[in-house]
């Protein structure tokens, strides 16, 4: 298989290498020519064309994402995208109708539905191992915040960083978020007021069934990195990342044994990968989306309400932002 990868920068120079295992024939491309030719050097790719290929991993900055996106829909070309589709709803909108009119498979890059935790804790749900889905908590802190010209342009806490948890939250339970509640504050550098945004953030979401889900997140969280999830059905409660690495200290005594997570991409190295392996398997046996942009629009739309809700300091329903 010959596979174009758009984009060389962190995540994107992970998936090169991850890719340079995979698959037969490695195109890559970037804006810094330079770094292109280094990377095809040391990978046994080479630079070229990245849309005349069988399938494109698209791992550019996200202002990028949707234009590219449509581009591979109009050559007939599979893509795998780094979340987000797009910046913004009307933005998405458009990828999707490329996507619908054109019939080609997109992959939206949300890499906990492939991590093992999650994978078993959804499992166990929908085998009814937890009785009826009562609670779900959910965390994501970083260890220590991105740089301010990031921030400038991430469009918030909760469309960038949250995003996640919001796609976890469906995957996992199945249900879809009714209303949001979300607060924020800044405790740490002015840039993130200066940019609209805040540093250390909570939500409360109710889903369609009634199950209640809390949040809570930052950028300050100077113990490690900790992306953990807890749903507590009637008979057995489940967590997610509660391994060896999590960053927590018991007063009990339970101590975890090795050292904190130091970032996203050390913590979730597995599933990034088996997130490529099941693109290229849905490209070989012309199978579906394992994550859709319908999905990644889904996310978008609780972040969007958590957002407006931040900002008016009240409860919003789902049906505001999507009509």
């Amino acid at each position: 298989m010959r596979v174009g990868l758009l984009g060389l920068g962190r995540i994107g120079a992970f998936h090169a290498g991850t890719l340079a295992g995979l698959v037969e024939d490695l195109v890559v491309h970037d804006e810094n020519g330079e770094l292109a030719d280094r990377m095809a050097v040391a990978l046994g790719a080479r630079t070229g064309d990245p849309f005349d290929v069988d399938a494109v991993v698209i791992a550019t900055p996200t202002g990028t994402h949707a234009e590219l996106l449509i581009e591979a829909c109009a050559r007939g070309v599979p893509a795998f995208c780094e979340k987000p589709a797009a910046p913004d709803v009307p933005e998405t909108l458009k990828v999707l109708e490329a996507v619908r009119r054109s019939g080609v498979l997109v992959h939206i890059g949300f890499q906990r539905r492939f991590d093992a935790g999650y994978l078993a804790a959804r499992e166990a749900l929908l085998k009814g191992e937890l009785g009826r889905l009562d609670r779900v908590h959910m965390i994501t802190g970083d260890p220590a915040p991105p740089p301010a010209a990031y921030i400038a342009k991430s469009g918030g806490i909760f469309r960038d960083c949250h995003i996640h948890d919001f796609d976890a939250l469906r995957w996992v339970t199945g249900r879809e978020v009714e209303t949001v509640y979300a607060i924020g504050s800044n405790r740490g550098a002015g840039f993130f007021a200066k940019y609209g945004d805040v540093d250390n953030s909570a939500a409360v979401l109710t889903m369609d069934d009634g199950t209640l889900a809390t949040l809570q997140g930052s950028r300050y969280n100077g113990g490690g990195y900790d992306v953990r999830m807890e749903l507590a059905g009637t008979t057995a409660t489940w967590a997610i990342g509660l391994d060896p690495r999590v960053p927590l200290i018991s007063t009990e005594g339970l101590l975890p044994s090795g050292d904190p997570w130091p970032g996203f991409q050390s913590r979730f190295e597995a599933a990034y990968k088996a997130e490529l392996i099941a693109f290229l398997t849905a490209v070989r046996e012309s199978g579906e989306s394992p994550c859709s942009v319908d999905d990644a629009l889904a996310a978008l739309y609780i972040a969007e309400a958590a957002d407006l809700s931040r900002s008016e300091a009240r409860a919003v329903r789902l049906a505001e932002v999507m009509s």
